[in-house]
């Protein structure tokens, strides 16, 4: 019938049965919207999209096999036209700009009303190459107003990801192929650029300025 209303299939990805539940049950809720699957892991959502073609992915940021962001990501390069949602306890600017940069449609906190949800994967739906955010606004004027980070060198953005990931100062000259010294005196830069006095705030430091994620590469060296 020509006057039928027309329905955006929604996939939704998040690890826990019961935020699914939640989630599945709002967007019954709404006349023009449809759940068509559920997935429960980065691997299973990947599958899911390929096999379902969902008009709307909304997709939890933390996932058991990797990472919600890698996932919008992914699905953005094989899916442009794709409507995407992040739907995140983690409500920070971090987090917020990380959504925006990585394709996604909508940034939504898991502490938000159902109905904000569902607004989110209707406007993903109609517009998947715009992106909307509670807050979205005032978070810009923060990136704007906010001290430029200090310059570190390549060398020395490769000793704070080691620093990050827990390597000590030894490991990290053995990792880099220089002398134990020199990596002492890497490390000692970094500490005077970033105004900090130990590992543990030159950590901190370097994840609030985005200078590195949390999810440098770690492990013990050998």
């Amino acid at each position: 019938m020509s006057g039928e209303l027309v329905r955006s299939t929604v996939l939704i990805v998040d690890d826990h049965q019961l935020v699914r539940s939640g989630l599945r049950l709002a967007f019954d809720r709404a006349e023009d919207l449809v759940v068509v699957g559920e997935a429960s892991s980065f691997a299973e959502a990947v599958e899911a999209l390929d096999q379902l073609s969902p008009r709307v992915l909304v997709t939890d940021v933390g996932l058991p096999d990797g990472d919600g962001i890698a996932l919008v990501r992914r699905a953005r390069k094989a899916h442009p036209e794709l409507g995407i949602v992040v739907l995140t306890m983690y409500t920070t600017d971090k987090a917020l700009f990380g959504a925006l940069e990585s394709g996604a449609s909508a940034f939504v906190g898991k502490d938000a009303p159902a109905h904000e949800v569902v607004s989110a994967a209707r406007h993903a739906a109609v517009s998947p190459d715009t992106f909307i955010a509670p807050g979205l606004a005032a978070a810009i004027q923060r990136r704007l107003q906010a001290p430029a980070p200090p310059a570190l060198s390549p060398r020395e953005l490769e000793v704070l990801e080691l620093l990050v990931a827990g390597y000590a100062v030894a490991q990290i000259g053995r990792r880099l192929y220089i002398s134990e010294s020199t990596a002492k005196s890497h490390v000692a830069n970094i500490y005077q650029k970033l105004e900090v006095g130990n590992r543990a705030q030159a950590v901190v430091t370097a994840i609030r300025l985005g200078l590195v994620g949390w999810n440098s590469s770690g492990g013990e060296a050998t």
